[in-house]
């Protein structure tokens, strides 16, 4: 029998067998879950997987052929997202055990480490992963930078990133002291002082973290909260933005040669399961890796925080030790607000520049581009080796510069210095290489980057008692 519709016929025979199937109460409340089946065969099947649950609205139902290449994005991305998960889990589990308040936070890590079952484990991946994810989000932002993909459509979501980088640098921050050991207190009362410099908010900002330039014991229930509460869920909110703008720009850039145009028909394969499997594999050898590595390596825990003792030297966190190391150098308002200004003026504004082509897909935006970029970080390294070494062992001895005024001497001469090195630099790459803009912000780029990661292995490594240059031990 056949009823016709305003939609057409309908086969009265197939809708009875469709009624008698879901009489089973169990099958309906499974398919109200799960309409589509979980383990699809076909591209239909697979599209109509994509599109009908909510977390896969972030993935797109096909990606580009090209774009899965493993060398393209490294699984830097997927990394990142891979360690996120994982600090979450750590850090629920951490939750359980752990006494937020400056009595007891030591004594709960100490039962985690010795008492709690895995407890060692859990803990040494909470604070290994968060230390990776830091090195894992700018290895990706290089990868994106050096493959143009901050041109349109992507402008914005440079600028996403760059929140996402700065977001887990604080949230790293807030769950470095909660330990409650000499390191981590001492560690972020260095970076709660640096806040004091920043004009008109620094002393607000300040108070609001600390007590004048020490942490009050309220301040760990102030971090633990931000920590566990408000940063994971701004960084989750960030995350699914970010991973639904890539979806709205198309997936990945296309990787492509300079001299060949952009592909505006690339061929697609579906996402599942060409790109599933990929980013399973990548979770899952990662996850491993990290694991092997926190059975065998401890994190550190020193001894209690003791607030009238501090340590010699005192160093902020490593991925901090950077900023740190520019306050020897130059006058405190130039090292913690106006040089960090500048160079984050100078990222929000790549996307936004008006380049004469695109380089998008295009490694290091030209064929010699990698070349360039080679000898930029060169010389970088030279010049801030030479700048530290002629600084501490020169400028800060020298009886002419003692005499000087500390603005003049650690303010307005190196800032003078930086500007005359940056425009001789742009000079030189206009005149004797007639590089054009895209070669010109990758060369300041790099040596922006280079000379940050000069500034961190100094801070870290050649830092002895009172800060004083010294070989590593």
């Amino acid at each position: 029998m056949r009823l016709t519709t305003p939609m057409g016929p309908m086969n009265m025979t197939r809708r009875t067998s469709l009624d008698a199937s879901d009489t089973s109460a169990l099958k309906r409340v499974w398919r109200s879950v799960f309409p589509a089946p979980l383990l699809p065969r076909a591209d239909k099947e697979r599209k109509r997987f994509l599109r009908d649950y909510l977390i896969l609205h972030f993935r797109p139902p096909s990606v580009k052929e090209k774009t899965l290449s493993f060398t393209l994005s490294w699984g830097l991305g997927g990394m990142a997202a891979t360690l996120v998960l994982l600090q979450m889990a750590t850090g629920v589990l951490l939750k359980f055990i752990y006494v937020p308040t400056a009595v007891d936070a030591y004594a709960s890590v100490q039962l985690i480490i010795l008492q709690v079952p895995f407890g060692r484990l859990v803990r040494n991946l909470h604070h290994w992963c968060a230390n990776l994810l830091v090195i894992v989000l700018l290895l990706h932002m290089l990868r994106v930078f050096f493959t143009g993909a901050f041109h349109r459509p992507r402008q914005f979501n440079w600028i996403i990133g760059l929140a996402l980088f700065a977001m887990v640098l604080v949230f790293n921050l807030t769950g470095y002291l909660l330990p409650y050991d000499q390191l981590a207190y001492w560690a972020v009362t260095v970076v709660t002082a640096m806040m004091g410099y920043i004009p008109v908010i620094g002393n607000g900002l300040q108070r609001a973290l600390g007590n004048g330039t020490d942490l009050a014991p309220r301040n760990l229930s102030f971090f633990y909260s931000m920590h566990t509460a408000v940063f994971p869920v701004l960084t989750a909110g960030l995350m699914g933005f970010h991973f639904w703008r890539i979806r709205k720009a198309g997936g990945l850039v296309v990787p492509r040669e300079p001299s060949e145009p952009a592909d505006e028909m690339p061929v697609r394969v579906p996402a599942i399961p060409d790109l599933l499997l990929r980013e399973i594999s990548m979770a899952l050898t990662l996850t491993a890796a990290v694991l092997v590595f926190s059975i065998f390596v401890d994190a550190g825990l020193s001894a209690p925080a003791n607030p009238g003792l501090s340590p010699n030297p005192v160093r902020a966190p490593w991925y901090f030790a950077g900023l740190q190391e520019l306050l020897l150098h130059f006058h405190p308002v130039a090292a913690v607000c106006g040089i960090p200004l500048l160079a984050g003026f100078f990222l929000v504004s790549i996307p936004y520049l008006a380049y004469p082509q695109s380089t998008e897909g295009i490694w290091f935006a030209s064929a010699g581009g990698r070349t360039q970029s080679i000898k930029t970080a060169i010389l970088a390294v030279i010049v801030t080796a030479a700048f530290i070494l002629a600084d501490a062992l020169v400028v800060k001895t020298a009886p002419w510069a003692v005499r000087m005024s500390p603005l003049i001497r650690d303010g307005i001469l190196p800032l003078l210095l930086l500007v005359a090195l940056t425009a001789g630099g742009v000079l030189a790459l206009k005149k004797q290489w007639n590089a054009p803009l895209n070669q010109t912000v990758q060369s300041l780029f790099v040596a922006m980057v280079t000379t940050l990661v000069v500034l961190i292995l100094v801070g870290v490594f050649f830092r002895g008692p009172s800060m004083r240059l010294t070989w590593p031990i």
